[in-house]
């Protein structure tokens, strides 16, 4: 790779050949890597201090300052005389002295709770589209990428960005032929490097575009763990800069995958105010969740099981519609017992359900996770008195723990059983069929649920 090395402390040079160097890339694309050499006369902040560092060195450096260097220069070549520099440091010190008083001169802040948590979110005014009439039978896989291709159309300067999604249409193939139908520029290829990725993606919500990035697989995010708990979570609440993000997160087990593309990892998430979490189970919801999720202007984690891509089908709406965030689905109605779940594990329930025909069951489909229908929940816990919630990821700190200790507190009087939670083992991923098989919950579930029924 090209590198240049270049004094820091002179701004003339790093002016000029910064210059010359971004025209040259203009015309010859080039990554360059840049090495400025300068020195800190300060600590890191102001407990840190400087008395680790040898005397002569900071006279050495001291020497080098480009300010003083930079006001010399200036002096000698008559563009400033010392009268010039004068007013302006006098300008300077009364403009910041004028700002801190006035910051001083503010009355004491009374907290309001109401206030500070409708900090946190950019209030969403986009409007609900409803579903129209007209249906397609497709695939999961299908809806996700009929929902992405419709938003790009809905939205003429949307971005998306993953690796290999242009001209290979992405490792899952739900951007394939995107690039054909709205070019290179909104359809981006991008590095092994998804902290940069998210964090260009919060660059263009700054300049008003929305992106969408896609993480190749889930477990890739902990790459990029740290502008999206950091910078998308906090945007907001900080400096009133929402991050119109959406981050596509294929994930989960049950299709041999091993531990580094298999995890099913959204608890990372709803723990991080300001994000919000979505996680569809079925074709129909995948396509008015992804939607609505472009349609809002905060950052969204949207969970998709790679597991549900090929194999599981819906009639879906053909047109654009979007389906509200924040709201479960109720999939079964019964009074003995209240099952809670989302994603795959929406589909393993349904499955034991059929087996146990005898159990009459409320069966709630999540879908979104940050935030949470409570009110369907707790609606349903009051009527049934019985709750067994399953989750995919493993047991300890995911949805499942929180959930129940909510209806513990909030529906109490209203349990004739403790509450279940049924999870993945608490180990990595096996690769081997009959070891993921273990690891996942179902056979487990369904020994809790004649348990939870014969309590």
């Amino acid at each position: 790779m090209e590198s240049r090395i270049i004094n820091g402390n002179n701004i003339i040079e790093v002016f000029t050949q910064v210059r010359e160097l971004a025209e040259d890339i203009r015309k010859h694309p080039r990554p360059v890597l840049l090495e400025f050499k300068t020195f800190r006369m300060r600590g890191h902040e102001e407990a840190s201090g400087t008395k680790y560092v040898p005397r002569e060195l900071m006279d050495a450096w001291m020497l080098k300052d480009p300010v003083l260097n930079f006001e010399d220069h200036l002096l000698t070549e008559g563009v400033i005389d010392q009268n010039t520099i004068d007013q302006m440091r006098s300008d300077i010190k009364l403009e910041i002295n004028n700002h801190l008083q006035t910051t001083f001169d503010e009355e004491v802040l009374t907290p309001n709770l109401t206030d500070e948590l409708a900090d946190v979110y950019k209030v969403n005014t986009s409007l609900s589209i409803a579903p129209s009439g007209q249906k397609k039978h497709i695939r999961f896989v299908d809806a996700v990428s009929d929902g992405l291709r419709q938003s790009m159309e809905r939205y003429e300067d949307l971005v998306i960005m993953g690796q290999d999604i242009a001209e290979y249409g992405g490792v899952f193939k739900i951007t394939e032929g995107f690039a054909e139908i709205f070019g290179t520029e909104r359809v981006r290829n991008t590095p092994i490097c998804e902290s940069a990725v998210v964090s260009a993606a919060y660059g263009l919500s700054v300049n008003g575009i929305k992106a969408v990035m896609e993480m190749q697989f889930a477990d890739f995010v902990s790459s990029g763990f740290n502008p999206i708990v950091n910078l998308l979570a906090k945007s907001h609440y900080r400096w009133g800069q929402h991050a119109d993000v959406v981050i596509r997160m294929p994930c989960g087990a049950g299709v041999g995958a091993g531990p580094f593309h298999s995890q099913t990892n959204e608890a990372w998430f709803t723990k991080t105010p300001g994000l919000k979490v979505v996680y569809p189970a079925f074709p129909q919801d995948a396509k008015g969740l992804l939607c609505a999720a472009i349609d809002d202007p905060n950052p969204v984690l949207y969970f998709e099981h790679k597991g549900l891509y090929r194999f599981v089908y819906q009639d879906v709406t053909e047109d654009f519609f979007t389906t509200e965030l924040g709201k479960a689905s109720k999939l079964r109605e019964g009074n003995q017992l209240t099952v809670i779940s989302y994603g795959a594990a929406v589909h393993w329930a349904l499955h034991s359900l059929k087996k146990f025909p005898e159990a009459s069951a409320d069966l709630i489909d999540l879908r979104s996770l940050q935030p949470l229908d409570t009110t369907m929940i707790y609606d349903s816990v009051k009527k049934t008195g019985k709750v067994i919630i399953l989750q995919e990821d493993t047991l300890f700190g995911g949805v499942a723990s929180d959930l129940s200790a909510m209806i513990m507190e909030d529906c109490f009087e209203y349990l004739d059983a403790p509450v279940k939670r049924v999870a993945s083992i608490d180990t990595p991923i096996p690769f081997e069929q009959q070891l993921e098989k273990q690891y996942l919950p179902l056979d487990r579930f369904e020994i809790a649920l004649q348990e939870l029924l014969a309590y």
